[in-house]
């Protein structure tokens, strides 16, 4: 049994929290922007499109990396990175170059190759794991239902048709569970607009429970996770951090955490409620719509988020647009712009029209959504951070420099609390400035 002492980390310290298990609790005061804790990732990948324009090793943003010899599809910043990251990518490297182009195991099994490898040259704890080990992560395996189970059999499946090569692998019911595992305690790694950057295991930021109303945000530097107030956090207190995003009521947030995370959440949001009337804003009209209407509504605009989600793989950006022009246009015979759902679909045409460089299409939906997010969204929020840069961006690009300094000075004055003063991405938006 591991020591009482060996369960504290700094000012942190793992414990027993009421109907949640484990959880962090806080032995000192924090202050709002303060680091609680720093996680190098246990393993982690990067993700496939990526490639390229990021270190596959550590995750670095920069142009003139080099490829790997063998693959030609793995890219690395300098020789050190390519040495510390050849124990995993070599259980890649070949197969990547034996199936070409139908090489494509998903993030989950590529981290989960990963996680196996690593167990084998690393069987004692890491610096990840200063408070939870991996094999001590919750699998849920009582709450998986047949459709997560066979999804898991077919990982599984993958995981054997792409590494059998390089790998010594557990019996089935073994890989259930670290499947099970990962699926309940991986990150995902995002740049500063919150494009998909990678998948990653952080064992000790995985210990903190989930709310609605958090008090720490988790952020990224390469392939390390940091963990900052958001809020003055006193000794004592436990330190909660959000799974989901926040924008949406509280029914939504409840069912993604059941369906991910087999739990509900009792937060103070979740138990008042008190900001679903505003997310869920309808139209001023002298004829108010019934409350059967709305009802109807909500459960359209559930369908058609879904509907998108989908289409997203397999439509083009014009019949992507369309989707999202007609849903508002529907949508807004009841719901006010400001409604999240409404909210959800602009935001997903802001995106078909960055991808198509449409880059006044993209500022007119940036616009209309920059205002609601910063009321629905908790403080120093990333969503609302990621809006700001992308508006500054787009201003600039558009020649309107004064509104432009002054939506990238917004997103630093969040992301200095978030990511830290000194975080590359505040570099690189600073920069930004002086030159235009």
């Amino acid at each position: 049994m591991r020591s009482e002492a060996a369960a504290q980390l700094g000012g942190l310290e793992m414990f027993a929290s009421a109907g949640k298990g484990r959880g962090l609790r806080a032995r000192q005061r924090f202050a709002v922007g303060e680091l609680l804790l720093s996680c190098p990732a246990y393993v982690a990948v990067l993700t496939v499109s990526e490639r390229g324009s990021h270190c596959d090793g550590c995750f670095a943003r920069k142009e003139g990396l080099s490829k790997c010899g063998r693959c030609k599809q793995a890219f690395y910043c300098n020789v050190e990175c390519q040495k510390e990251d050849w124990p995993m990518h070599k259980l890649e490297c070949a197969s990547m170059c034996t199936f070409g182009q139908n090489w494509h195991p998903s993030e989950t099994v590529r981290l989960t190759a990963r996680i196996l490898a690593k167990q084998k040259t690393h069987p004692e704890r890491t610096q990840s794991e200063r408070l939870l080990a991996v094999k001590e992560f919750e699998s849920h395996l009582d709450k998986l239902d047949n459709e997560k189970r066979e999804l898991i059999q077919n990982d599984i499946a993958a995981l054997h048709h792409f590494y059998s090569k390089h790998l010594d692998y557990p019996d089935n019911a073994a890989l259930v569970v670290l499947f099970a595992q990962v699926n309940c305690n991986g990150f995902t790694i995002e740049d500063e607009e919150l494009s998909h950057l990678g998948s990653a295991i952080f064992p000790d930021v995985a210990l903190m429970n989930h709310s609605c109303c958090p008090n720490v945000i988790v952020t990224y530097k390469g392939t390390l996770a940091e963990v900052r107030a958001v809020r003055e956090i006193e000794p004592g207190e436990e330190i909660f951090s959000s799974y989901i995003d926040l924008l949406y009521p509280t029914e939504d947030r409840n069912d993604r955490l059941r369906d991910s995370y087999f739990f509900s959440c009792d937060c103070r949001e979740c138990t008042t409620k008190e900001k679903d009337k505003q997310k869920l804003e309808i139209c001023k009209l002298n004829d108010p719509p019934s409350a059967e209407t709305v009802k109807d509504m909500i459960r359209y605009a559930r369908n058609v988020i879904e509907e998108f989600r989908r289409a997203k793989h397999y439509k083009s950006p014009s019949e992507l647009l369309e989707i999202c022009e007609l849903s508002l246009d529907k949508m807004g015979a009841v719901f006010e712009d400001s409604n999240v759902y409404m909210l959800h679909m602009m935001y997903q045409a802001m995106g078909v029209c960055l991808y198509v460089q449409d880059w006044e299409g993209a500022l007119c939906y940036g616009q209309k959504i920059i205002r609601p997010y910063s009321k629905h969204y908790p403080s120093y929020s990333l969503n609302v951070a990621s809006m700001w840069l992308k508006l500054g961006r787009l201003y600039m690009a558009l020649k309107n420099r004064t509104a432009g300094v002054k939506a990238l000075k917004r997103a630093i004055a969040i992301m200095e609390v978030a990511h830290g003063k000194d975080h590359p991405y505040i570099s690189e938006i600073k920069k930004e400035l002086e030159d235009h």
